[in-house]
C-alpha cells in the first residue's frame, strides 16, 4: 500500500508532516505549495478544497489536518492515541478547540504581519491579541498539573494543539504571562519528528 502526503511545512501541513513522521510510516512526499500548486486539476482530483495538506493511504484519501493526525495516530501509532474512548473524546476536543479558539485568531494577526505588511492595520493585531488571551489561560490552566494535555505521556492531542500554535513562534506571540504553556511547547516542540517535517519543503 502507498501513502503519499501533499504540502510543505512553511504551511498549515506541517502538523501532517508532523504526525506522519510521528508514526514512522514510509511514505510519498509530494511538496505542494498553498498557491498554485494547490489549485492544479491533479491536486484539486486529492483535495476538491484546493488546499494543503492532504493524505493518500491506500484507498482512504482524507484533507484536514486534524482528521488526517487522528487517523494516521489511530492506524499506525496506538502510543500516541488514547486507549479509552473518554480520553479519546478529549483528544478531538482538544483538537477541535485548537481549530476553533486558536486558529482564527492567530491567523488575524499572522495576516497582518505577513500578508498586510505595508499597511498593517493595528487594531486588528491587537483585537486578536486580545480574543487570545482567555483560550490560553484556559490551556495555561489545564497544564498546570499535567506534563502534556492528557497527562503524563505526548499524545495526538498535544500533536494537535502544538501543531496549531506552531504558528505563534512566527508570529512571535509573548508567552511569558502562561508559564505551563511555554514549558509545554519545549517539550513538544523538542520532538526529532518535528525537526525532520520541519525539513520538509
Amino acid at each position: 500500500m502507498t501513502t503519499t502526503i501533499y504540502g510543505v511545512s512553511g504551511s498549515r501541513a506541517i502538523r501532517s508532516l508532523w504526525a506522519i513522521e510521528e508514526v514512522g510510516l514510509e511514505y510519498t512526499h509530494v511538496a505542494t505549495h498553498f498557491f498554485k500548486d494547490s489549485k492544479t486539476d491533479d491536486y484539486l482530483s486529492v483535495n476538491p478544497n484546493g488546499r494543503i495538506p492532504a493524505l493518500v493511504d491506500g484507498d482512504v484519501t482524507l484533507f484536514e489536518s486534524m482528521a488526517i493526525n487522528l487517523y494516521l495516530t489511530k492506524k499506525y501509532a496506538p502510543a500516541l492515541y488514547p486507549e479509552s474512548e473518554g480520553e479519546q473524546a478529549k483528544a478531538i476536543q482538544w483538537s477541535v478547540w485548537a481549530i476553533s479558539e486558536i486558529e482564527p485568531q492567530q491567523m488575524q494577526i499572522v495576516i497582518q504581519k505577513f500578508f498586510n505588511r505595508d499597511n498593517i492595520d493595528q487594531s486588528t493585531i491587537d483585537s486578536a491579541t486580545g480574543n487570545l488571551q482567555r483560550p490560553m489561560a484556559v490551556l495555561n490552566e489545564h497544564l498546570a498539573d499535567r506534563e502534556y494535555l492528557l497527562g503524563d505521556s505526548f499524545t495526538v492531542a498535544d500533536l494537535n494543539v502544538s501543531g496549531v500554535m506552531l504558528l505563534m513562534q512566527m508570529i512571535e506571540f509573548d508567552l511569558s504571562a502562561y508559564p505551563n504553556i511555554k514549558n509545554w511547547t519545549e517539550r513538544c516542540y523538542s520532538r526529532d519528528a518535528l525537526k525532520r517535517a520541519q525539513s520538509l519543503d
